[in-house]
């Protein structure tokens, strides 16, 4: 088995620490991983995206030129992306703020309102871990457990209180993922 994601949104969206849980889950579960952020220069507002490839063997290349599955939070993301996903694959959206249908009829889709019920857990910054837990659900990378137990192992003790409301967002995410074909 051999995952090659993208997670992308605005700066500021938490795409980089989604991807990073993602990461943390697929070491703590003994597999290969590559975890490569990027951002632009303006970070908030700007565009980011990281990509993650979870791995049974070895990892010839972290680069990612067909992602298997891709996570998007905004419209500039799905325009993207959506294209790059290569045929058979998978792609969340957070149907909150992507206004754009689905285009394609070769790959899975998961519309997600992950900004809405991160706002009715407590707080909109949590759409990330909503979305992830959705990703997890939808192509079967990783036991959803995996990235509780990533979230308990290596979430900052500045940030401890953050971790019941992750494992809420992360749960709500994998219930409401249900791909389309």
């Amino acid at each position: 088995m051999q995952e090659e994601i993208i997670l992308s949104g605005f700066g500021g969206q938490g795409v980089l620490f989604a991807g990073m849980v993602l990461a943390y889950a697929g070491m703590d579960s003994g597999k290969n991983v590559t975890w490569i952020p990027s951002y632009g220069p303006e970070m908030r507002g700007g565009t980011a995206h990281v990509t993650v490839i979870v791995a049974d063997g070895e990892i010839g290349s972290p680069v990612i030129r067909r992602p298997s599955a891709a996570l998007v939070l905004n419209n500039p993301s799905m325009e993207k992306y959506e294209l790059l996903v290569r045929e058979g694959g998978a792609l969340v959206y957070n149907s909150s703020l992507i206004s754009s249908p689905p285009r394609r009829t070769d790959i899975r889709y998961a519309a997600v309102p992950a900004s809405d019920i991160a706002a009715e857990l407590g707080s909109v910054k949590m759409a990330n871990i909503v979305a992830l837990g959705a990703l997890v659900a939808t192509t079967g990378v990783l036991p959803l457990d995996a990235l509780v137990q990533a979230l308990r192992a290596h979430l900052p003790e500045s940030k401890r209180q953050l971790f019941e409301p992750n494992v809420q967002a992360l749960q709500r995410g994998a219930e409401l993922a249900v791909p389309s074909a």
